[in-house]
Formats: C-alpha cells, structure tokens, sequence
C-alpha cells in the first residue's frame, strides 16, 4: 500500500535560510523576533546573521561543518541558527533543560562539532567539552566589525542544515542529519497547503533539542510573520497562555501532551486565546481525542487542529490530518491523514512487500523528506535506511519502526511501535492499546502503561492512572478493565498519580514512570 503526496517543483536550490533572505528584501522592517520585550526587525536579524556567518567563514566553519547551538530561546539563539545556515554549516541543538550530564552523553554521540555557541547562563553545561565554546556576547565588539553582507557560500539542497538527537530503539542516542531540501519541503507545505503568511505569527512552546521544534522556529521567518519566543527554558503554561492572549498569535507547533495542557489550562479559565488560534499543528505521540474533544467542539472554537505523523529521520512531519473531520464511531484511533508535499508512506509486511488498505504494516517514508542518515552511524539502525523499487525505480526509504494501516478512505492510521511490543505470559501486547482501553473509562482522565522486569525477568505491566476526580480504587479498574480486555492484557498494578510525567519535549516520560514502579516496590509508591 502506498500513499502518494501531491508533486510539486522545487527551486533548483532549496535552501531555506534564502526564502529568509527573500522575506528580508520585502519586509526589512517588519518584526521578525520578539522575546521578553526585544523586537528584532527582518533587517536587524540578517545582519546579525551575516556578521555571524562571516565570523564562521574567518575560521574555516564553511559547508560540512558542525556547530554546537547550546542557548536558551533568544535572538541569539536564532542570529546562530541563521548565521550557521548561510555560513554552509548545519547546526545542533545541544538543549540547555538537559542535566549536564546528559549533555555530555550526546555530545560523545556527535563526531566532529567544529564549535558551540553558548551563553553565561548556559557554558556551565558544555564548557567540559574539548571543543571550542564561545559566547556571542562576549564576542559582540568583534562581530560589530564583520560585514552586515550575505557572505558567498555556494549552499545546495543536499546540504545538511541541522542534525537532532534522537533516542533510536537500542538505547544510545542518535544524531540524525536532515538536509536543506527536505526542511525547505516541509516548510514550504505547510506554507502553501495551510496559507500562512505575514501575519501567521507562531509562539514557540516546546523545548529546543525537539525535532518538530526546528521547523517552529523557521517556520515564521520562512513565510515573513514575527517568531515569538518565550523567556523560559522549561514549558511554562502560564507564560504560553498570557502571551497568546496578549499578543497576535496564530499557529502553535506542539507535542500532543502540551497540548492538553493549554487547553486544561484555557478551559479552567473560561479563557478563549487557544481557541482562537489559526492552526495547532501537534503530534509526536499518541492522541488521547477525549483530553480536547469538548473543547475543540465548544461554541466559537475556530481552531484547526492538525494532527500530524513523522520521524526526526525524514524532516519531522509526513502527514497531517484535519481533526474536524475524526468520528469517534468510524475511527477507533485518530488518523494521521494524508501525504505531505513531495513525500510518499508505504505500509510494508515483514518481507517489504505493500499490504492492502485496512492491513497492518510497517509505516516507511520515502521521497524528498527523507534525511541525510546518522552522523557516524554504522549500527543496526543505520540499517533503517535502505531502498524500494517503486513502478521500477530504486528509491530512497526509511523505516520508521512504527506499525500502522491505510483506511479506505485513504488516511493513515499509526497504531503503535513495531518495538513495542512485548511478551506477557507467552503473548504479545502492544501496552497503547491497553493505555486506549483505559481512557475509554468513566472516571479516568489519561492513563499510561508502562512494562517492568521482575527479578526473574518475566515482563509485568503497570499503568499510571490520572483520575477525573477522587482517586479510583485499584480492584475497581481491574474488574471494570477485564469487561474490555484479555486477562493477560490487564496490568498487574495501578497507580493513581496526578498528572502524566513529561520530558522536556513535551512527551510522556516514560523513564520517569518505570522509576515510579520501581519505588512503588519498594513500598514508597501510593497504590490505586
């Protein structure tokens, strides 16, 4: 089974800090950043940009290089992203809300960073590193002589412009390469499938080092709207939300469980900001529609929410799906939509040969999204990125690990993680489908189930619950869960917690969970 996104040419060079350029020539006077009450004007970030280009070029970080962006949200943190750009480089982002340990885990994962870019508030946790780390502040009187020029670096399509760290199934972090054509792609079919424009203005809530963060940061600057950023390295629900209500926000780019939280905290409030919005265009983890299904139908939401599929390893997003259109009777799962741009989804059998509509698979992208591979990789997840024969042309594909379906109407459906799955008492389980069963019930508000090893080595499953009210009892679940599941698919332990972990990209802390469990055998845990 194969979908097919609809084909469109693209600029003999794709190359996405020159659209920046092109919104500069027309509106250099506009505002292009905003953050904690400094406005930086199209014209004003280009010549900061340059001038950091030129300080790169001085020390031969042209085309190929890798430069290190270890800095809060700021107008530094985009001058370096858009200096490292237009120098031919490709920058990554080393997230300041990561431990410095953390850190240095992935910076041991990344070959051949050529510098990084920090701040006062921020070397503390690179300055360990045997790179050179420099501070743009420190460098300002310098950088206030460079030229204010575009400088002439020839940049093509197949250029890497960024690299992301992404867990990958055997544990150690990943550094993923994406290239100028594909992050032009994407941007440029949000762009036109979606019509932003100057006035689409976007507030950035999700946290630096996130893949689906890139394209929120460009996205405004690649369409000529102002970028706004929030002064808080960690999410903060209270700061998102009073500056959608005082500025003129229109798009949000976020994880499904930030999402939730700006509507929990919109609905509290009887506020209106959120659902005034053009676009929220989230995704990144399994949807639970019931956390905003009353809020998206309320009287005078004019919202559109885009749920939206893909992998950091093929430009972030593959396809997106008007959630208008979900009927909870027609789709047990919210779909994922349709192709994006220039890029097609292939559900595959374990022999990589295409299934029918309504047919499990695994879920591969191929197409001009697909990146550039793992910088230095040469382990089985390497492997991930192979070939197809389609209508007898070898292309490019990934597979994405994720398994899925096609519906007759012809919008993917992602069910789960082809490698999360695991063996209960001799059967295989996918524990998302345990986590559904588990919100379909009265009194729940979300749930989470994770798998924990005994001693022995037997897989157990324990779920986290988020009650709607009081806590719910422990034998009231099971029972109530065994009238819609297998016994062998009802967790052995309950758990009532408060809310859902999240890490700092916005996603279900999964570690976080799996060390709950282990406290609550050793007798420190509060039972269901």
């Amino acid at each position: 089974m194969i979908l097919q996104g609809k084909r469109l040419a693209l600029p003999s060079a794709p190359v996405v800090h020159k659209q920046f350029e092109a919104q500069v020539e027309a509106t250099p006077d506009a505002v292009a950043v905003f953050c904690a009450g400094q406005r930086v004007t199209y014209g004003e970030l280009n010549a900061k940009a340059n001038r950091f280009a030129h300080f790169l070029a001085t020390r031969g970080h042209g085309r190929g290089a890798k430069v290190g962006v270890c800095l809060d949200y700021s107008v530094d943190m985009v001058v370096a992203i858009l200096g490292t750009l237009k120098a031919g480089a490709a920058y990554v982002p080393l997230d300041p809300s990561y431990p410095a340990a953390r850190l240095q885990l992935l910076l041991g994962q990344m070959p051949g960073l050529a510098l990084i870019v920090a701040s006062p508030a921020t070397v503390g946790l690179v300055e360990s590193t045997a790179g050179e780390v420099i501070d743009l502040e420190q460098l300002s009187d310098h950088l206030a002589g460079l030229p204010v020029t575009s400088p002439d670096v020839p940049v093509t399509g197949d250029d890497v412009c960024y690299a992301v760290f992404t867990s990958g199934s055997t544990g150690t972090p990943k550094v993923t390469a994406v290239r100028h054509e594909g992050w032009f792609n994407l941007l440029n079919w949000l762009m036109l499938e979606y019509r932003l424009h100057r006035g689409s203005n976007n507030l950035v809530v999700s946290a630096f080092g996130f893949d689906l963060s890139q394209r929120s940061l460009m996205m405004p600057l690649f369409c000529g709207a102002t970028q706004y950023l929030m002064a808080s390295r960690n999410f903060d629900a209270a700061m998102a939300y009073r500056m959608l209500t005082e500025h003129e926000i229109r798009t949000v780019h976020c994880a499904s469980s930030t999402l939730y939280l700006l509507v929990d905290w919109e609905t509290a409030r009887g506020g209106e900001a959120l659902a005034g919005l053009d676009y929220v265009l989230f995704g990144g983890e399994r949807l639970h529609v019931e956390r905003i299904v009353d809020w998206a139908r309320r009287a005078g939401n004019t919202c559109t929410l885009l749920h939206q599929y893909g992998v950091a390893e093929c430009t972030d997003v593959a396809s997106s799906y008007d959630l208008a259109e979900y009927r909870p009777g027609e789709h047990d799962i919210a779909p994922v939509g349709r192709p994006a741009y220039n890029t097609d989804l292939h559900i595959l059998d374990e022999r990589m040969r295409g299934v029918g509509a309504g047919e499990y698979g695994e879920i591969c992208i191929s197409g001009t999204s697909v990146g550039a591979g793992y910088l230095g990789g040469t382990g089985p997840e390497s492997e991930r990125f192979t070939a197809v024969v389609v209508d007898g042309v070898a292309r490019r594909l990934y597979r994405t690990g994720d398994r899925g379906y096609v519906t007759p109407d012809g919008e993917l459906v992602v069910v789960g993680r082809m490698d999360a799955q695991v063996k209960v008492r001799g059967m295989r389980i996918d524990p998302t489908d345990i986590e559904r069963a588990l919100g379909r019930l009265a009194g729940v508000r979300e749930a989470a189930v994770v798998v924990r090893y005994t001693d022995s080595g037997e897989a157990e499953l324990n779920a986290f619950v988020v009650p709607e009210g009081d806590d719910l009892p422990e034998d009231e679940v099971r029972t109530r869960l065994i009238a819609t599941l297998p016994r062998n698919m009802v967790p052995a332990r309950f758990t009532n917690i408060p809310r859902i972990p999240l890490s700092p990209h916005g996603k279900v802390d999964r570690a976080a969970l799996i060390e709950a469990c282990r406290n609550e055998y050793t007798g420190s845990g509060t039972t269901a």
